[in-house]
């Protein structure tokens, strides 16, 4: 029987820290629908956040599928990062996405009250600006897909355009929804002085999701004795620290700022949040 590694070790902390991050972040998806269900009503949320998220998670999860299950993908990958050749993207980040998919559609269903016998919210529309997101992050894509067809070589080298890069503009988008999303739901909250109709366990869960997140991918990549696992995974790396940052600003809001201060009976916001399709 062999001795049990450091190697081995961390590998196992690794797998843990993985389906921990996995099950942290999973569980972050469902207290804020419960409690609009709960209340009946989305009022005090921007619709902005669930449409983004869609988007994202979409995004995330052709990413993450690619890299997971596309051998041409993870052959490119190895031809760029030749001395960490094996992706830090793992099956768990792959359900993840998913999932995320899946309960941010649900969410995003709730506003339109008819569906589920909620309190109709005065004026609730997606901003111009989460429009501009949405439609921006389509145009981007299929401008890089445009590019890879037409530059793209008859062999693949480290510097030449593959398909690999239209991966990457799927991850990208993920970091700018991550990096957008919560924008319109903190600018709402100081507008109105409340977080009351936000769901702070929530943002809890997502907090120490993106702890754990941060450590997998900084254990692989040490594992790998070759630090651009990081910079390789940007989606996983920039998902982790920007969730954290708007997550200490939430924290401020609700903890702080407007600690105990109730929903105005009428949303304020009548101009700038109504669901994309309706």
């Amino acid at each position: 029987m062999s001795a049990i590694t450091g190697e081995d070790v961390a590998r196992a902390i690794s797998w843990l820290l993985g389906w921990s991050y996995f099950t942290s972040w999973s569980l972050s998806f469902y207290p804020q629908p419960l409690r609009c269900w709960k209340l009946r009503s989305t009022r005090g949320i921007t619709v902005d956040f669930p449409l983004l998220n869609i988007v994202g998670f979409t995004s995330y999860f052709i990413s993450t599928t690619a890299f997971v299950c596309a051998p041409k993908i993870r052959q490119q990958y190895a031809l760029r990062h030749p001395f960490a050749p094996e992706p830090t993207v793992r099956f768990n980040d792959l359900i993840f996405a998913l999932h995320g998919t899946i309960v941010c559609l649900i969410f995003y269903s709730q506003f339109y009250p008819r569906l589920w016998n909620f309190e109709t919210v005065k004026g609730q529309r997606a901003s111009s600006v989460a429009l501009g997101i949405f439609y921006g992050s389509i145009v981007g894509v299929a401008i890089t897909t445009m590019l890879v067809f037409l530059f793209k070589g008859g062999r693949d080298t480290p510097d030449s355009w593959a398909e690999i890069d239209i991966i990457y503009a799927f991850s990208y988008v993920k970091l700018i929804i991550t990096l957008s999303k919560y924008a319109p739901q903190a600018w709402y909250n100081y507008k109105i002085k409340s977080t009351a109709g936000w769901a702070i366990d929530m943002i809890w869960l997502d907090f120490i999701g993106g702890i754990m997140s941060l450590l997998q991918l900084i254990i692989d990549s040490a594992l790998q004795a070759d630090w651009s696992g990081i910079t390789g995974n940007p989606a996983k790396l920039f998902l982790a620290v920007f969730s954290l940052c708007f997550d200490m600003v939430f924290f401020i809001q609700h903890y702080v700022l407007y600690r105990g201060k109730a929903l105005p009976v009428e949303d304020e916001e009548e101009d700038e949040t109504r669901p994309l399709f309706a």
